[in-house]
């Protein structure tokens, strides 16, 4: 029996998988070659199709002058586990793999292209990941948190897993959530968050079992399951006197749980922990290196072909803001660069993309290309903690290939140097649309395409997410709502990479100096004179003498650092001028009005797509604009105004300012 496509709860939105993106697949006939359990998913979704549109699905045996549409089989050995292979020749379109996931992977490539997929010929194209790994990490606690609530920065709803301290009962949205993943290539999760609470390190141990409930569900699309564990689960959990990674009995405690884990879970993923960062515990506390601390995990999960990803978000989160020589940027290459080559071949080091906190425009981190003997991970952040928090439109797939075709080492590209793989936050929930924001959805499905091919054109990817969730009708109109989002989220937020100028705490909406005299090191030092961080050497924090020589050199001299980050480098007179031959107070004030302007329009453009897109997802977007352009003209005046007061220069087109 095939097993049965997952039945969405009425009202939640189908996303980039609604019914009629299998039109083209189920109205003809095909053939299923091969047994694994990932066929039987592949089978169900085929039948599925054929129950719908009329189309005929036939396992193995060919009848006599049998003719397919489309024929889906195992078979090539030359090919990895996820790879597969497309041809069309004499009226019938082949996908052939090796491995369950591969065929799986085939068939969704297949629904991507529709209709096209059946005509004419097509020479035999290989497809295969750039990147091993393709994970989500859910922030989601199973125990609500006073202050972080159900899902930390999560902006869609509660957690797709954990409700009221338990898991949930009915994880049938759950495998849907699955299904999802795999149709865009995404491969792995972690299901709690890293920052790990009492109740969610008992995960770990008496608690497994629900954790293996989900594994069981995500399993039919091929989605591994990881867990975020506490470095002191020996102690907290095993009631140990130390968490010490070099002591024996912390070693056979990690070993005998870990075994364990893989009793429940036989594909289980690995770990992802937060050690020594923002009050997390973790191997300092021992005077022992954070390879220590990974290898330790690292070994436990060796004999199962587990991983460790081990954060390298740490820094000193109690600065003193008078201290204008220590720098949060620097933190993790100082870290961690010492350590290269001495973690374990499974420990793979997460690395942030960018050195501070996911903001809106940051430089690639110098991490990444810095420690050729290590495994690193680059992170992304997919939840929209500060792009606007689900509630502004902020498509981030131009921002994530910037920065994955980085040439961050020697002409190697960031998505070349993540050989452990491409990680995001994951900005899904139970909301009705997932994300809370149903234009959301194009991060969580553009994530999925980059991290299976780095150098796609985001242009594309988002092609195939509006063909897919909307067909071609409002296609022209959300290409004008979404190709340029990033950019006016940034044009009416912070300034040329200065950053961080949020409410503290939640992080939404501005609040020039809301850290700027805080213990967290994001600051901006707007005085009088000039605005943002001299980080060069001959006069500043030093941090752009860690990128590679090129890069160190473009970025120590304002003269030709980007503009785009010229004050994430550098502290600057606000006359200083600008390439655009603006000068720095003049470009904050004439991108913050564009800004509300480019809002307002992209209003206009949705309101007029009210004919061509579902009513209801229709009025959801329509009410964020109106909280993105109430949130657009806080920010512009709010900033407008500082900047005018700090300066005292006036705005040389005579526009309102307060």
């Amino acid at each position: 029996m095939p097993l049965p496509v997952p039945v969405l709860p009425e009202g939640v939105d189908p996303a980039w998988l609604p019914p009629a993106a299998f039109r083209a697949v189920g109205g003809g006939r095909t053939l299923i070659r091969g047994s694994d359990p990932l066929v039987e998913t592949v089978h169900g979704e085929v039948a599925e199709a054929c129950r719908r549109f009329g189309g005929r699905v036939v396992r193995d045996a060919e009848p006599e002058g049998g003719a397919y549409d489309l024929v889906l089989g195992l078979g090539v050995h030359d090919l990895g586990d996820e790879d597969f292979t497309v041809a069309r020749e004499n009226g019938t379109t082949t996908v052939t793999a090796s491995g369950g996931r591969g065929l799986l992977y085939g068939l969704f490539h297949v629904v991507r292209l529709g209709e096209t997929a059946f005509t004419g010929e097509r020479a035999r194209e290989t497809h295969r990941p750039a990147l091993a790994l393709r994970m989500l990490d859910h922030w989601d606690n199973v125990a609500v948190h006073p202050v972080m609530g159900q899902v930390e920065r999560g902006y869609a709803g509660g957690s797709l897993f954990w409700e009221d301290g338990r898991a949930r009962g009915d994880l049938e949205r759950v495998r849907a959530y699955g299904r999802l993943l795999a149709a865009c290539g995404i491969n792995a999760v972690a299901v709690n968050n890293v920052n790990v609470h009492e109740t969610e390190a008992r995960l770990l141990t008496d608690r497994i079992g629900e954790v293996a409930a989900i594994a069981d569900v995500l399993r039919p699309y091929g989605v591994r399951t990881h867990l975020s564990v506490s470095f002191a689960a020996p102690v907290v959990l095993g009631g140990l006197p130390t968490a010490d990674p070099l002591d024996r009995a912390v070693r056979d405690w990690w070993s005998t749980a870990t075994r364990r884990v893989h009793e429940a879970i036989p594909d289980f993923g690995g770990y992802v922990v937060k050690a020594d960062s923002e009050g997390q515990p973790g191997p300092f506390g021992y005077g022992r290196s954070h390879a220590d601390g990974a290898n330790l995990l690292a070994a436990a999960l060796e004999p199962y072909g587990g991983t460790v990803h081990w954060r390298a978000f740490v820094y000193d989160h109690c600065q003193d803001w008078r201290d204008r020589r220590t720098d949060r940027a620097r933190a993790a290459y100082d870290h961690f660069v010492p350590l290269d080559g001495e973690f374990a071949a499974n420990a793979v080091l997460q690395v942030k993309h960018g050195p501070i906190d996911f903001q809106v425009r940051e430089p690639v981190s110098p991490l990444i290309g810095a420690m050729p003997g290590t495994r690193l991970a680059v992170e992304l952040q997919a939840t929209q903690e500060y792009t606007g928090q689900q509630r502004h439109v902020c498509w981030l797939g131009p921002m994530w290939s910037e920065v994955l075709r980085f040439p961050a080492e020697q002409g190697s590209s960031v998505g070349e140097l993540a050989r452990g793989g491409l990680i995001a936050v994951s900005n899904a929930g139970d909301d009705p649309f997932w994300t809370g924001h149903p234009l959301a959805q194009a991060n969580l499905y553009t994530f999925g395409r980059l991290a299976w091919q780095p150098d796609a054109e985001p242009g594309e990817v988002l092609d195939e997410w509006i063909g897919l969730t909307f067909g071609p009708g409002p296609a022209e109109g959300l290409h004008a709502v979404l190709d340029g989002s990033w950019r006016t989220y940034e044009k009416y937020t912070a300034p040329l990479g200065v950053g961080f100028m949020v409410q503290p705490g939640h992080h939404y909406g501005p609040s020039v100096d809301g850290y700027e005299y805080s213990p967290w090191g994001t600051y901006h030092f707007a005085d009088r004179d000039g605005i943002g961080v001299d980080r060069s050497v001959a006069t500043g924090t030093g941090y752009a003498g860690q990128y590679a020589k090129p890069w160190a050199e473009l970025y120590e001299s304002p003269d030709t650092c980007p503009d785009e980050l010229l004050l994430f480098f550098h502290h600057v007179p606000y006359g200083h001028t600008l390439r655009s031959g603006k000068t720095v107070v003049q470009h904050i004030y004439d991108t913050h009005f564009e800004g509300v302007a480019e809002v307002e329009e992209a209003r206009e453009v949705w309101a007029s797509l009210a004919g061509l897109v579902d009513p209801v997802r229709h009025a959801r977007v329509a009410e964020r604009y109106e909280e993105q352009l109430r949130s657009a003209r806080e920010w512009r005046d709010q900033i407008n105004s500082y900047f005018l007061r700090k300066s005292g220069v006036p705005d040389e087109r005579g526009r309102r300012i307060y």
